[in-house]
Parts: C-alpha cells; structure tokens; sequence
C-alpha cells in the first residue's frame, strides 16, 4: 500500500503552530488544511487565532471559514472534508500539512478513523442537555462510565457535547465508543504522518497565551463579539462555547466586569493549553521541536523523507 506523505503540526493554543505550518509550506510547496473546531466559523476571526490575510496570501489554508456559527459539524463531517481536500492538494503535486489544536480532528484524519451510522436520538440528547444543565457534567461522566469508563476517564466533564455525544453512541449502537475507536485504529491509515509539535516549557508558554490574549482585546475582540451577539448569535450555540466568546458575552450580558471576562479568557485558554498538551503528548509520534530551530528542524526531516 502507497502511502500518502501528510504533514501534521499539532500543539496547544498559541505555541506558534500557525507560523511553522507556513514555513514548511512555503518549504516544500505545499497547502494547509485547518484541524480547528473553531476555526471553520465565519465571523470569528481574532478570538480563534485564524490566519491572518498576509499569512493566508503566503501559502493557500483550506477548512476555514465555512460554516456559519448556529450549523452543527461533528469530527466525522471534518475527517470527511479533510481526506477530500488531502486528496485533491495531493492529485496537484502539492504537500498537504494540517495544522491545528484539536485533537480529535487530528487524530480522525492521522488514524483514518471510520465512524459507525448513528440515529440521532433528539429526545435523548435533550434529557441528557437537561441533566448538564442541573448537575453538570460529572454527572453526565458518572452516566457514561456506567458503560464506558474508558471514554468516561478520558473526557473532561466540561467536555459535555462529548460526553452526550458518547452515551448517545452506546444507547443508537451497543458498543462503547471507545472500543469503536479501538477498533478503527486497527484498520492501516492511508497516510505516511510525520507529526510536530513546538515545546514551550509550561510557564512560557502560558506568558505566550496572556499576551495573545491581550492583543486579540487590542486587535477588537469585544467588537468582534458585539458584531456576532447583534447578528442574534447566543451563547447558547457550540460555536460560542469557544474560548474568548462566551466571557466576552457574559460582559455584554452585565454578568462580569471587563477585568474579569479578560482574566476569564486567560484563565481558560491556558486550562485549554494544559489539555492539548496532556493529549498530544500521548501520541509518541509527534516530534517535540525546540521554539528557537522548529522550522530548520522540521524541513530538514521531512527533507530526509522525501529525498533519502
């Protein structure tokens, strides 16, 4: 079996994925597919970090600024779109690099994860919103791990749409989803990953968010936010549970100071960070790049892979 050479750059929020994937592009002639959850809603540009239009003019990104924010996607609709849009940069003589925080996405493209036909059950999935909403996700994960301790263990009871999404997995189709998911990684990828990530000791990397942070106030994150909330977006959609959007909307909505909604959008990017990392350290084949040589690193292997 040929595989398709795929290029990943992973890593937490604000490590300076964007800029890496850029380089190596521009290295090796190639395109960048988005692996960001957020990132494929219109309208919220500064708060995800997207790509700005000189970054984009450099090198072509594809999987961004798609879907509009009240549309439901689901990791199995990204991998769809992503395996579409790798085969087509690939058919054009171009190197396809995905670049991207979220996990999942990555891992559903890397890993060729195939995922069961599930019916959606409203009536379930509403009981399930109902039960968050009283007692919150812990109760959700005590539910969950009833059937499934694996996947109970492995999610944060914040991660509630994950959570649902895995009790309404085993109630549509029998089967844990997590031993799904085991069973999809036996099935051999059609790709050939060579994975990085940039390795910011903690403290560091947690400055580097602060500052993101300020800047994306600076750069007109409250107007941007106003702009969406006056559009009739609420806070209610997945879209807006995204970090930087749900505080800024609970100071709108006269729930908070500005002081503290900005602490909050600090607070949680970097509880974000610390999840990223937990995840992508676990996956032992990305390699840990040095900030100060990440990008001569990177080239220089994936040199040694193209032309041994």
């Amino acid at each position: 079996m040929n595989k398709q050479l795929l290029i990943v750059v992973a890593g937490p929020t604000a490590s300076g994925k964007t800029r890496l994937a850029i380089d190596i592009a521009k290295a090796f002639d190639g395109e960048i597919v988005s692996a960001d959850s957020m990132q494929i809603y219109k309208y919220m540009d500064i708060g995800t970090a997207k790509p700005t239009d000189e970054e984009r003019a450099e090198c072509r990104h594809h999987l961004i600024d798609f879907k509009e924010p009240d549309e439901i996607f689901s990791v199995a609709d990204y991998a769809k779109l992503a395996h579409e849009v790798i085969r087509d940069i690939s058919e054009r003589g171009r190197l396809p690099v995905i670049c991207g925080g979220t996990g999942l996405y990555i891992n559903s493209v890397v890993d060729d994860v195939t995922f069961g036909d599930m019916d959606t059950d409203y009536a379930l999935r509403e009981e399930l919103k109902d039960i968050a909403e009283k007692d919150g996700g812990e109760r959700l994960l005590d539910m969950l791990a009833e059937f499934d301790p694996v996947s109970a263990e492995r999610l944060h009871p914040n991660n509630q749409r994950r959570i649902i999404r895995a009790i309404e997995f085993y109630k549509s189709t029998g089967v844990p989803i997590s031993e799904h998911q085991e069973m999809t990684k036996q099935t051999e990828s059609r790709y050939e990953p060579i994975m990085f990530a940039i390795d910011h000791p903690r403290e560091v990397l947690y400055e580097r968010i602060n500052l993101r942070v300020d800047f994306m106030i600076k750069d007109g994150l409250l107007e941007e936010v106003k702009k969406i909330m006056d559009m009739g977006y609420t806070k209610e959609l997945n879209s807006m549970k995204g970090i930087g959007y749900k505080e800024i909307m609970d100071y709108y909505n006269g729930e908070c100071t500005l002081h503290e909604a900005i602490e909050a959008v600090k607070q949680g990017s970097r509880r974000y960070a610390k999840r990223q990392l937990t995840w992508f350290r676990r996956d032992k084949r990305i390699i840990m790049l040095e900030p100060h040589s990440a990008a001569e690193t990177a080239i220089e292997i994936i040199k040694r892979s193209l032309y041994p």
